[in-house]
C-alpha cells in the first residue's frame, strides 16, 4: 500500500465530541477532509450544527448532534444516531473537556488566589473531572460497544479510538486549574487500561496529548489578548502558541491505517513545553 493512501478515510465515519470549535473542529475536518462521514457532537449544539453546516456546504459529509459528554445517556444516543445514519462508527474522538479555570497563576503572570487549593472551589473540581475524565470513559464506553459490532454488522473490524489528553498530564502546568492535571493524568492511564483491553477486538486506543493550542479555552484569552499571546509565543521553545490545523495530521495518522500499529501511545504535541519554558514563568 502506498504510504499517502494508509491516511485515506474513504468509506469510514467519525464521532467527534467537543466539536463546535477548537481541537474538536479541527479532528472533525481532518476527517472529513480525509473522506470519512462526521458526526460533531457538542455540548453546544447550536456550534456543532452551524460548522457540520459549513463543513456539508464544503461538500464533506457531516452531521451535528448536542451532546453533554458529563451524562452518559447522550453519549449513548450520539454514537446510536451515528450507527444508524452511517451503518456503523470506525473511528471515535473522546475530546470534549473544559479547563476548569482558576489557575494557580493568571496569563498576566500574577498569583491567582482562588487557584491555591484551600481556596479552590469544589465544584469546579467535581465539575472538572466529570467532563475532562468522566466525560472520556462514557465515549470510550459507548465507542467500544459499537465498534465491537463491526464486524456483526457488516464486516469490518474494530476500529480507532482517539483521546485527547494533555501535556499538562506530563508536566505541571498550573495555568489550568488545581483539577485539569489530575483528570489528564487519568486520562492518560484509562488510554492504556483500554488500549490493552481493546486489543483483542481489533480497536486502537490513543492519545494525543496538546500544549499550548489557540483555543476558546479559558474563554479564548489567547486570541482576544495580543499581549497575552506575545508573551506565551515567547515561552514555547519552537517560538509560538500552535494553530489547530497543526494537529490535524497526527489526528489522521492515529485515526487511519497509517497508524495501523499504534495502540496505548500518548504523543505530546507541545511545541518542546515538555522540557520546560524558555524563560522562567513569573509569578
Amino acid at each position: 500500500m502506498k504510504t499517502l493512501d494508509q491516511f485515506d478515510l474513504t468509506g469510514r465515519s467519525a464521532l467527534v465530541t467537543g466539536a463546535a470549535s477548537g481541537i474538536g473542529l479541527a479532528y472533525a475536518e481532518a476527517a472529513a477532509e480525509a473522506g470519512a462521514s462526521v458526526t460533531l457532537t457538542d455540548v453546544d449544539g447550536d456550534g456543532a450544527e452551524r460548522e457540520a453546516a459549513r463543513l456539508r456546504d464544503e461538500g464533506f459529509v457531516a452531521r451535528a448532534q448536542s451532546c453533554d459528554v458529563a451524562q452518559l445517556d447522550q453519549v449513548a444516543a450520539a454514537f446510536d444516531a451515528h450507527v444508524e445514519t452511517f451503518s456503523g462508527c470506525d473511528i471515535a474522538f473522546a475530546n470534549a473537556g473544559w479547563d476548569a479555570g482558576n489557575g494557580f497563576w493568571t496569563p498576566e503572570g500574577k498569583r491567582n488566589p482562588d487557584g491555591q487549593i484551600d481556596k479552590y472551589d469544589p465544584e469546579r473540581w467535581d465539575r472538572s473531572i466529570r467532563i475532562n475524565l468522566t466525560g472520556a470513559f462514557h465515549t470510550v464506553r459507548e465507542a467500544a460497544r459499537v465498534m465491537k459490532q463491526n464486524a456483526e454488522r457488516n464486516g469490518r473490524r474494530g476500529g480507532s479510538i482517539v483521546m485527547t489528553s494533555s501535556n499538562a498530564a506530563e508536566v505541571n502546568e498550573a495555568i489550568v486549574g488545581v483539577p485539569y492535571m489530575p483528570a489528564k493524568a487519568g486520562v492518560k492511564h484509562f488510554m492504556r487500561h483500554m488500549a490493552y483491553e481493546l486489543a483483542a477486538f481489533g480497536i486502537r486506543v490513543n492519545a494525543i496529548a496538546p500544549g499550548p493550542f489557540v483555543t476558546n479555552i479559558g474563554g479564548g484569552w489567547l486570541k482576544k489578548d495580543p499581549a497575552a499571546r506575545k508573551a506565551w509565543d515567547e515561552l514555547v521553545p519552537v517560538g509560538a502558541v500552535a494553530e489547530t490545523y497543526q494537529i490535524k495530521p497526527l489526528a489522521l495518522l492515529l485515526a487511519s491505517d497509517a497508524g495501523s500499529y499504534m495502540t496505548g501511545a500518548h504523543v505530546m504535541i507541545d511545541g518542546g513545553m515538555q522540557l520546560g519554558p524558555v524563560k522562567p514563568l513569573d509569578f
